[in-house]
């Protein structure tokens, strides 16, 4: 469903990079608007609501960290992860002082963007409309799974067990992890146990995965 996908802006005036991320952040989940130069990216940028921007420093027309310092000047809070070809420090600092959020050096590996996005998306949680849960997403705003078309609707206690799992897809919490970030701590720690065992209903054996002898993590599903 389109309305459940984040929509991103990816500035960058490399056409074969350009293609390969904006294929695979579509695969990641996200709406891709993407724009080869500053001024088409500041134009979009400027008429449109983006959850998140990715943006090359070395921009033709209008330099990436001049588009960000000018969003930031009229009021566009959007995360913003710059990418570029300088690593040097002083470098890092200009750029996260003109407004970027986050800084990723080329040659980079695609995980690692993917990864720092999802870091965004959490830092940023008025950003983060839907989590990924394989090839299902988490519907945060409405505390439901979306299977493509299909709804499956959450209790608060089996949403709040999910959406800590979702949030922090490659982490194995503990039951008292659990408890802590999803429950009231008058909670006892069976509580989780009953609410993964629902979740595996509702989603499937492989939904959460249990770490023996240290507790849970997301699941394939």
């Amino acid at each position: 469903m389109e309305s459940t996908r984040p929509r991103l802006l990816l500035v960058e005036d490399d056409r074969a990079l350009t293609g390969l991320l904006a294929d695979l952040l579509d695969e990641e989940g996200y709406a891709v608007d993407v724009a080869g130069d500053g001024h088409t990216g500041l134009h979009l940028a400027l008429s449109r609501d983006y959850q998140l921007m990715v943006v090359d420093r070395g921009l033709p027309v209008l330099d990436g960290l001049e588009l960000v310092a000018r969003l930031r000047a009229r009021g566009i809070t959007c995360p913003v992860l710059l990418l570029t070809a300088r690593g040097a420090l002083a470098d890092r600092v200009e750029g996260l002082d003109a407004g970027a959020e986050d800084y990723l050096v080329k040659p980079f590996e695609v995980a690692e963007l993917l990864a720092r996005l999802r870091a965004l998306r959490r830092r940023h949680p008025e950003t983060a409309g839907w989590l990924p849960l394989g090839r299902r997403r988490l519907d945060v705003a409405n505390r439901r799974v979306l299977d493509g078309p299909r709804e499956i609707p959450l209790s608060a206690r089996e949403f709040a067990v999910l959406h800590a799992l979702a949030g922090r897809p490659t982490k194995v919490f503990t039951r008292a992890e659990l408890l802590s970030a999803a429950f009231d701590h008058a909670d006892a720690p069976g509580t989780v146990d009953a609410c993964v065992h629902h979740l595996r209903r509702k989603l499937g054996r492989d939904a959460v995965r249990t770490v023996h002898g240290l507790g849970y993590r997301l699941g394939a599903e």
